[in-house]
């Protein structure tokens, strides 16, 4: 078993040579990050597992030809949006979007629940029709710009990074932030209202 320590570009390289082990290391170290961001596109606990075995099978195939040029994390994260945002239009095509598990991950996590808990079932109640208004939000996003507002909002990545991973310029990044920022403002002000 490899130490943390291990750099991935390491690891990219012992896969690439035919090493399985090597990369079964990489899907342990990207898996956090990438069901993350691919958990707040899609809403979907199901489809984030789905989308996640796709994605790291497709890097899989694909790993002989990294060669390097940007990091292996900014390659990982552009292949999991892609087929995020790919897979969000087949859907939509499909059927009209549904909060099918309205993050019940998020609410029965300790950490939340301890760090949001003020031993007021009334403010309780109140975090969890936030959590849900919040979802509802995010999902009237377009998928560009639901990928920007998880990326920047929820993961913390640098404008320079999200606009690496998706092949736009920073600039464009800021827009679509500030958009999304207006967009979800103008939902959740009904709601905070009350």
């Amino acid at each position: 078993m490899d130490t943390p320590e291990t750099p991935d570009s390491e690891l990219v390289s012992r896969t690439q040579a035919g090493d399985a082990r090597a990369f079964d290391e990489l899907v342990v170290r990207f898996s956090p990050r990438l069901y993350g961001l691919v958990y707040n596109m899609t809403a979907s606990h199901e489809d984030t597992n789905d989308l996640l075995q796709d994605i790291f099978a497709k890097a899989y195939r694909s790993i002989k030809g990294f060669q390097g040029k940007s990091a292996f994390y900014t390659w990982m994260h552009t292949i999991a949006v892609n087929m995020t945002i790919n897979f969000l239009k087949k859907r939509n095509r499909r059927k009209t979007m549904s909060l099918d598990d309205v993050d019940s991950g998020i609410l029965s996590d300790p950490d939340f629940i301890k760090a949001t808990s003020h031993g007021d079932p009334s403010q309780d109640a109140n975090l969890v029709e936030l959590q849900k208004k919040l979802n509802e939000s995010m999902l009237k996003l377009s998928h560009e710009h639901r990928a920007v507002v998880t990326m920047f909002d929820i993961q913390g990545m640098p404008h320079a990074e999200i606009a690496k991973i998706l092949k736009i310029s920073e600039g464009t990044v800021r827009s679509r932030l500030f958009y999304a920022h207006r967009q979800l403002q103008n939902h959740l002000q009904e709601f905070m209202k009350h």
